[in-house]
């Protein structure tokens, strides 16, 4: 099959890629991966939880949603210098994007926004990639952050739309595809993919990936997460994802999506690096260091270090030098 890159995937070609036996399957995403991306780059990422917890949203799998019984302590939004401070130690520690995520249902024109801004403008002036996720948005606030430096926003399907309902009542699938057209119209990167293991079928799973793919522009960056089971929310009893099951999301994303960055996300902690290793043959060429994803463990800077000079991996410098330098 010649890798190329379009977006009138149907469902029948995606459902028969997804089933491709696995090795040929692993070896079909490689061969779209070397075509399109250096094989020994991944980019490293660094979340910040800027304001935590209290959330009035209900998704299933989110400890910060305030009607759940969870061990998170609520915190406002952070001061912009100590944001700076984490995100110059995140560069220093060889991240090359900083996203910043607020647990809010939306954002709203107000004073704390107003902080968001300066947040994004300091990052940007450190050099890094800076990333957002902080729920809806409209076309004007995505415009304001763009002028202010942002470079993506992060804002994912989480599942396909019919078992959307199943995980969140509070906003709708059509609320996080208009939040998307948004973020694009105002030049913004976008990132958005989604969560297995929330109870879903291996269809539902086709299904998202189809929705993603077939975007009038497919997503720059689309994050593949593993459900982390969180003690106090609803799917805390949901089993443990299995490493094939992420390795087959992760190849036929990188099939559909070429270009893509497909960034192996939450779910890292349950993963030996011989499992991470597989997720990288597979087309994964993205990781979030550090050690929190939001409010849930990760591996640590120097473990992840460690694991890329085993395998040879080079850390990816920032896509905002080479969109800079294809500007100048």
């Amino acid at each position: 099959m010649e890798p190329i890159v379009r977006n009138n995937w149907s469902l029948e070609e995606i459902r028969q890629i997804y089933n491709t036996p696995l090795l040929e399957l692993i070896y079909r995403a490689a061969t779209v991966h070397r075509k399109y991306n250096n094989t020994g780059e991944v980019q490293v990422c660094t979340l910040l939880s800027i304001k935590t917890g209290g959330c009035p949203e209900d998704c299933a799998y989110c400890p910060q949603a305030a009607r759940y019984h969870t061990d998170i302590n609520v915190q406002s939004l952070m001061q912009k210098e100590d944001v700076l401070a984490y995100a110059q130690k995140a560069k220093e520690a060889g991240s090359t994007r900083f996203c910043m995520g607020a647990a809010w249902r939306e954002v709203r024109d107000n004073r704390d926004f107003d902080r968001v801004l300066e947040m994004v403008k300091g990052v940007n002036e450190l050099g890094m990639e800076v990333c957002c996720t902080m729920g809806m948005l409209t076309e004007e606030q995505a415009k304001k952050l763009a002028d202010a430096g942002l470079y993506a926003y992060n804002h994912n399907l989480d599942t396909s739309s019919e078992y959307y309902g199943e995980i969140i009542s509070t906003r709708t699938y059509g609320d996080r595809l208009k939040t998307l057209d948004n973020v694009r119209k105002a030049g913004v990167s976008v990132c958005c993919g989604g969560i297995i293991g929330l109870g879903e079928t291996h269809e539902d799973r086709i299904k998202m990936l189809h929705t993603l793919s077939t975007l009038p522009e497919h997503p720059e960056s689309v994050p593949v997460n593993a459900l982390v089971r969180v003690k106090g929310t609803p799917l805390e009893n949901n089993p443990k994802v299995d490493i094939w099951d992420m390795v087959r999301m992760i190849a036929t994303a990188r099939i559909l999506m070429p270009k893509a960055m497909v960034r192996l996300s939450a779910g890292r902690t349950e993963m030996s690096i011989a499992e991470q290793t597989l997720c990288f043959m597979a087309g994964a060429n993205s990781i979030f260091a550090g050690e929190k994803l939001l409010t849930t463990p990760n591996p640590s800077f120097d473990e992840d270090m460690a694991m890329f000079k085993l395998l040879g991996i080079e850390p990816r410098e920032a896509f905002k030098k080479e969109k800079e330098l294809q500007e100048a």
